[in-house]
């Protein structure tokens, strides 16, 4: 490979900067050159931390150009989102950078692309950090990747840190793929998001070979720039409850600046909170990880063209979306950390001189941050029930989920944990056990824990803080050049209105008060039930099934969904249901639409609920004047396990613990009542006991659905 003089190497990065902007009068930022420079003639591993709108993303394209000339291999780009990949392509074609993608959409255009790295005929490889464990790819394509790449680069790179505010096990990969790096390979980390404690890690991080390899590499050279976003002007508006938030947007929602997103908390909160603004007129589109991805594509670039208003969004539309005008940001309730909150608002005001951001916070928020927190870390008797049912011969994910009694979603995050720590290894055809000795590392996420516990804190101290908002983000990421920005609430005054205006307050009323979310009925027995001793396979039998049925709402939504968080809180008291909660299920039967009204009610057998679940089966039945037949009887015992769960164990729990025999059943539509709803097995082995008693249909009633 050729070297370029100095001189020669910044008259070429500054062409090339100048063709990936468009721009012939563009130069570089403070440190952007410096960084080039490191890559391409120190063959330096760095670290980047700045902040959003930078330009971080140009240090890799125009670092790749030149490699590439000099002879060096394609560069491989670990980035974390689909929406960061479609704009990091879009911008490297700019520049006449060769840029492909491998994820989970493109499966069919695989083929075509290891043909192009084949043939030399790519710059920049995109691969998402889970592709990093996909068998084929890490077993076949990887090791001849690593033998000729010519730049590693590593987008948010604050997720390989376990102090990052992103717990993604597929992350912590990316340590053990630079460890393998030759010495002369430059490595690149780049992240807008990280605190002294994090730089740190990483940068460790990046300076780890394999042991024993001989080799070593110059100090990690971290470049670090003033974090202060001049164009945000930031805000907390305080209300008293979901209700007032939402009529607040509905008041204001058309006075934000140009088009912009509303974050929210939950998935439902944002379905939710898109139907009320389209339903007032607002042109909006909802955004979350149960998006569609084609549906997902699509409203990113209405956003883009401002042919929407807002997007309604969680944290799926977060890293690398690259909307440079974007007006505003709102949140519906806070992020669980100041970090993480930054980098939300980062998505504003890349490109202009102004951008609104506000937070209106919400009562349920500590609520809501303790269960991500604690859905996202391992728990050492599951995993120890993981590695056990493993051996030497590969079991596929559903196979093994009817084995160990946990949910899929959980178990695939657990897999991945276990792969990460060397427990276990995906090959094909699913999960093996690799023999070696595992501990839990119980300070390890102890110590993780804590440190999700004190962002939290420091959230809420955020949101009270009487001192520049601006600042207090830059110290939260210890940047020492942090100063009262002169534009916040609190250095300039409160800049937005307060006041909810005239019949806004009745229409978020109304829409939180929509009552009725359809329960699909299980159709199938799950894979592997015979495992368990229990003899179903395939469909289940149209004669057996249930109908679909309606919860009151849903425990996440923001309307009823705070009362019903209230009533299955851990430690509740069993309590008779109140009128309110009593006339809103007649509501959801009154708007129900049934092809044949019910004859008869039921109840479902309750060990924690009975006087709730009896006296709202029996409210129903005199409400609609039917009779009352009681509740199913346990069978030996009654189920076993826990509500909700995996299919398998909880069909086991189940099976044939329900009797309809001591019951009167008519023949005709029946209403089953129940208080709660998950996995949905016990209302399929509860319809199945009263079809085959003689009912002709089962229609689920219950006050709350999970999710």
């Amino acid at each position: 490979m050729t070297s370029l003089a100095p001189a020669d190497t910044r008259e070429a990065a500054l062409a090339a900067l100048r063709e990936l902007v468009g721009r012939p009068d563009a130069d570089f930022h403070d440190g952007q050159y410096e960084a080039i420079e490191a890559l391409v003639e120190g063959r330096r591993r760095a670290l980047v931390v700045q902040r959003t709108g930078w330009g971080k993303s140009a240090v890799y394209f125009v670092a790749t150009l030149l490699l590439r000339r000099q002879g060096a291999g394609p560069t491989v780009l670990v980035s974390p989102l689909l929406a960061l990949m479609r704009d990091q392509i879009a911008a490297a074609e700019r520049a006449g950078v060769r840029a492909v993608a491998i994820n989970s959409t493109n499966a069919h255009e695989w083929t075509d692309v290891l043909a192009q790295l084949d043939r030399d005929e790519v710059d920049v490889l995109l691969v998402s950090p889970e592709r990093l464990n996909n068998p084929a790819f890490r077993e076949q394509q990887l090791p001849a990747l690593v033998r000729r790449i010519g730049m590693l680069v590593v987008d948010e790179a604050h997720c390989i840190s376990d102090w990052g505010h992103d717990f993604r096990p597929d992350y912590r990969r990316l340590r053990d793929l630079i460890a393998q790096m030759p010495a002369d390979v430059p490595v690149l980390a780049t992240t807008a998001t990280a605190n002294s404690r994090v730089v740190a890690d990483v940068a460790e991080q990046l300076g780890s070979l394999t042991e024993g390899s001989g080799e070593s590499t110059a100090p990690v050279l971290t470049i670090r720039g003033p974090l202060a976003r001049t164009s945000l002007r930031l805000g907390v508006l305080r209300l008293r409850d979901s209700a007032s938030r939402l009529a607040w947007l509905l008041s204001h929602l058309n006075d934000l600046p140009g088009s912009g997103i509303i974050y929210t908390l939950t998935v439902a909160a944002a379905v939710d909170t898109a139907r009320l603004l389209r339903d007032h007129g607002h042109d909006v589109r909802a955004y979350t990880g149960q998006t569609d991805a084609e549906e997902r594509e699509e409203s990113e670039g209405m956003l883009k063209r401002n042919e929407v208003k807002a997007l309604v969004a969680t944290s799926a539309l977060g890293m690398g979306f690259d909307k440079p005008d974007l007006g505003f940001v709102l949140h519906l309730g806070a992020p669980s950390s100041p970090v993480a909150y930054y980098q939300q608002v980062g998505r504003a005001g890349r490109a202009s001189e102004s951008a609104d951001v506000l937070l209106l916070p919400g009562v349920e928020d500590r609520d809501i941050w303790h269960y991500f927190a604690t859905a996202s870390m391992p728990d050492r008797e599951r995993a120890e029930r993981v590695i056990g049912a493993l051996g030497d011969a590969p079991i596929s994910t559903p196979a093994l989920e009817a084995m160990v009694d946990i949910r899929r979603t959980p178990l695939e995050l657990l897999l991945k944990v276990l792969d990460v720590d060397g427990a276990v290894r995906r090959v094909q055809g699913g999960w093996v056990a690799t023999g070696e000795p595992w501990t839990y590392d119980a300070e390890r996420y102890e110590r993780i824990a804590a440190e999700r516990v004190a962002e939290q804190q420091h959230m809420i101290e955020y949101e009270q803080t009487d001192g520049c908002r601006m600042e207090f983000l830059q110290r939260s990421l210890d940047d020492d050049t942090a100063a009262p920005c002169g534009r916040c609430d609190n250095c300039a005054g409160v800049w937005f209105p307060k006041e909810i205006g005239a019949g806004a307050s009745t229409q978020a009323a109304e829409s939180l008060d929509r009552v009725g979310v359809p329960i699909e009925p299980r159709r199938a027995w799950p894979t592997g039930a015979d495992r368990l001793n229990v003899p179903v396979k395939g469909s289940i039998a149209a004669d057996e099934q249930a109908s679909e049925g309606r919860a009151l709402a849903r425990l996440t939504d923001l309307g009823w969904g705070n009362t019903l968080r209230e009533l299955f809180a851990s430690g509740a008291a069993d309590a008779a249901v109140t009128p309110q909660l009593l006339q809103a299920c007649v509501r959801v039967l009154a708007g129900w639409g049934w092809a044949e009204r019910p004859v008869a009610v039921i109840a479902m057998p309750s060990r924690s609920r009975p006087l709730l679940v009896d006296s709202l089966a029996r409210g129903i039945a005199e409400v609609g004047r039917l009779p009352y037949l009681g509740a199913l009887e346990p069978v030996g015992g009654g189920p076993s396990g826990q509500s909700g769960g995996n299919s398998v164990f909880r069909l086991a729990g189940l099976w044939d613990r329900l009797s309809a025999e001591h019951l009167d059943v008519p023949t005709g539509p029946v209403l089953l009542v129940d208080d709660l709803v998950d996995s949905r097995w016990t209302m399929t082995i509860a319809a199945r006991a009263l079809r085959q008693a003689g009912a002709t249909d089962v229609l689920p009633l219950v006050l709350a659905m999970r999710g």
